[in-house]
Parts: structure tokens; sequence; C-alpha cells
């Protein structure tokens, strides 16, 4: 069987795709409001340089030094008397597990795009309402929804990487560019703008406190698709000779390029009509649709225009997290490529429905574990464990345990990270993110306070 490759402008498209999901339209705008504005953004772009960047190249690296699903690439690269790492390869698997809450979320943007054309809540307390119903009481258009959002994703990833995973990167990532934009633009007439721009790039230091730092270096991490063997599966499928510095370079700039864009969206809106920007989780779902209610039927097109760049964003990022566990059921057992991706599928599919019965009136307590909603459980287990443990072993593999003349080798090809600038890459791999993915995990799992 011929191996499928990336084309060059492909795997970047496929990458920011990957990277650019829900965290940057929807996660990084609250929380952006909810610590301090300009402040946040200084540090989450500094820990987003010294850190996300820095680990992407070294997932990068694995996967193209690899070739393979993210456990036989382990195995391939470790030495003869270190073999045991083929385990950190099952970090692949983080993947699914994300995706059984995922799904369900992308699932929530869906019947949006539908609900839009029903009208915009005109109060805060009717879109709170609406939100509350869907999630509470609306089980069957849940299971509708997530399990439209399980087929769509579920046939992109069947298509393989150049008709199915390139091919809707090429056409979905541009879309999502030209409506944001598109949105920014507009922003750019309203005089909230001005006051969105200022929120974000203006520094209030005395809003910003230790919790921030760690929330920075935790978003910097977790929007790049890192720990999750995303970009290493990816990365195995490059052209031989392409930069990976470059490469990630251009992924990790996309990608920030995305989120401040967004942010810049979504403030001018909440500021031109006087609401908060410190509004949390709920500002996609619930403030901004009432927000958009006061622009009359261009709000409607707007909203329309934002739920539908929210589902492009979370369907290249969801085909992302199914890859790397469907390359790994045909390269370790040979599985087809069908077979591979009905077997996944139907996993986190399953999951996923008792996920969203967990938030339901009639199902949440039989679906809770200890009063904690299994949708809350999955969540946290990945963003505060698994993601972190994933990434952790990239950074000590790649810095300690590969050759430094392979790494070396690979990273000085055409003088791309050589000299200076691959010691202070080094150092950062050796050094920075290992101890800042050690303080953001135990912070999370509550084990240290800062």
């Amino acid at each position: 069987m011929k191996v499928q490759r990336f084309s060059r402008i492909g795997f970047i498209l496929a990458a920011a795709g990957s990277a650019v999901g829900l965290g940057n339209i929807w996660k990084f705008p609250y929380m952006t409001g909810e610590y301090g504005g300009g402040a946040f953004v200084l540090i989450y772009l500094i820990t987003i340089a010294f850190i996300g960047f820095s680990v992407m190249i070294a997932e990068m690296l694995i996967g193209a030094l690899g070739r393979a699903d993210t456990v036989t690439s382990f195995e391939r690269l470790a030495p003869p008397d270190k073999k045991w790492w083929k385990y950190a390869g099952f970090m692949g698997f983080n993947g699914i597990i994300i995706m059984t809450f995922y799904s369900v979320v992308i699932g929530w943007i869906f019947y949006y795009l539908f609900a839009i054309f029903g009208g915009l809540p005109a109060t805060t307390q009717e879109a709170k309402n609406a939100f509350n119903s869907l999630i509470g009481d609306q089980v069957l258009a849940q299971i509708f929804f997530h399990t439209l959002s399980v087929i769509i994703v579920g046939f992109i990833v069947y298509r393989g990487i150049k008709g199915g995973i390139e091919k809707i990167n090429l056409i979905l990532m541009p879309s999502l560019m030209l409506i944001l934009f598109g949105l920014l633009v507009y922003a750019f007439s309203l005089d909230g703008f001005s006051k969105a721009f200022a929120f974000m790039f203006e520094p209030k230091w005395e809003k910003l406190n230790s919790e921030a730092f760690i929330r920075a270096v935790g978003h910097s991490f977790f929007t790049l698709s890192l720990g999750m063997g995303a970009i290493m599966t990816y990365a195995a499928s490059l052209p031989k000779d392409t930069s990976i510095t470059k490469t990630a370079f251009i992924v990790t700039f996309m990608d920030t390029l995305i989120a401040l864009v967004a942010g810049l969206v979504i403030f001018s809106f909440l500021f031109q009509f006087g609401a908060q920007p410190g509004q949390g989780p709920g500002l996609v779902f619930i403030s901004l649709p009432t927000i958009l209610h006061n622009f009359g039927s261009l709000g409607v097109f707007f909203a329309l225009l934002f739920f539908l760049a929210l589902a492009f964003a979370g369907i290249t990022s969801a085909i992302s997290l199914v890859e790397p566990v469907v390359q790994y059921l045909i390269d370790r057992f040979n599985f087809t490529r069908a077979k591979a991706v009905v077997v996944i599928s139907f996993i986190y599919w399953l999951v996923g429905i008792a996920a969203l019965l967990s938030f339901t009136n009639s199902w949440g307590k039989l679906f809770s574990m200890g009063g904690k909603p299994l949708f809350d459980i999955l969540e946290f287990t990945t963003d505060s464990i698994l993601l972190p443990l994933g990434g952790f072993a990239i950074v000590i593999f790649v810095g300690y345990v590969l050759p430094k003349t392979q790494v070396q080798a690979h990273l000085h090809k055409s003088g791309e990270l050589s000299g200076k600038l691959y010691a202070i890459w080094m150092f950062s791999i050796r050094y920075i993110a290992p101890i800042a993915l050690i303080f953001m995990m135990l912070n999370l799992m509550g084990v240290l306070k800062i």
C-alpha cells in the first residue's frame, strides 16, 4: 500500500487546524476577560514562545523521525535498553478521551447553528434558560447532533490523509480565517473596537495573579494540541525535506493570530453595548448571542458566521484527535482504515452519550461520580493529568533520551535550528518546559496552590 504524505501547505493547514480549535475562539477570550486583559495576553504570548513553540518542535521531531503511529515512533527511536518508552506513545489515546466530550460540544454548536434561525435571545436570562434547557432537558436533540458530529469526523478520517484530512483543512481553514477576519473588518467600524483593543493589549498588572500564570502556561500548551499525539501523527506524514522549525513557527503563529482576532471580535461586540468582558465559559453560548440580538437582523447573520467558524474550528481539531488512534490500529493490528474508524467512532460516541447525559436533569445522578458529572470528570482528567503527562514525556524523551547527534543532525539541516537558537531551544526543552508542566499539573490537580 502506498504511504500517503501531506503536501507542505497541506500539513501546515492540517496542523493549524488541529491547533486552532474551540479553545482559540471560545476559551482564550473568556480567560483574557477573567485574568486582566493585556497582562494575561502578554504572559500568554511569552509562554507560547518559550514553551508551546519549543514543545511543538519536539513533538514534530519525534513524528518526523519515527514515521509511524505514536507508539511505534517512540519504540523505534528509543535506545535498545529503553524500549519501554513505547508506552509514552499511548498519549495518542488522549485524543479519544477528549473526543468523548469534545464531540458533544461540537454538537451544541451544530444545534445553535440551527437555533439561530429561530431568533436570538433578547436577555441574558433568556439565553441562559435556552442553554440550560439544551443541556438539561433536550436529550434527543443532543444525541442527534453529537451523532452528526461523530459521522462527519469519521467520514473525513476514513478518507485518509490526502483525500480527507488534507482536503477538508484546505477548505475549512481558509474559510475559518475568512470569516474571522471578515468579522474583524466589521469590528473596526464599531466604537467598541478601541475599547476592545485597549482591553486586550494594555496590561492591567494589578489584576494579574499567580493563577493567571498557571492558566496562561496551560492554555499556551493545550491550544497547540500538544501532548496527545496529533501533531506527532501528522508529522509522520510530512515530506522528508520539510523544515520542522519553520513549519512549527507558521502553525504557532496562525494559532496565536486567530486567538487574538477572535478576542478582538468578541470584545468589540461586548463593549459596543456595554457588556462586561469577564463572563466566564458562558461567554459564547449565553452572553454573545444576547449582545448580537442588539444588531437586529444583522446580528443573526453575525451569529451564523461566528458559530460556523466555531464549527469549522471544532471539526478540524476533532479529526486530529481521532487520527492517532486510527493510525495505531492500522499500523499495529492491520486494521483497514474503515474498520479502525468505525471501532473508534463507536467507542467515543457511546461514552459521549453518557457524558452528555451526566448534565441532564433526568439522568445526571446516574452518570455522575462523587457529585461530579462524567463530562467534567473526563475534561478534568485530560486537561489536568493526561495532556501534561503527554507533554512531559515528549520533552523528557527529546531532551534526555534521544541521542543528541540524532536531534542535531535533523534540526541542523539547512541551518534551520543551529548555534545559539538550538541551545536556547534545548534549554527550554530540558528545563523550562518540564518545570512549567509539573507546576501546572500540580496546581490544576489541587496538590499545589500558588
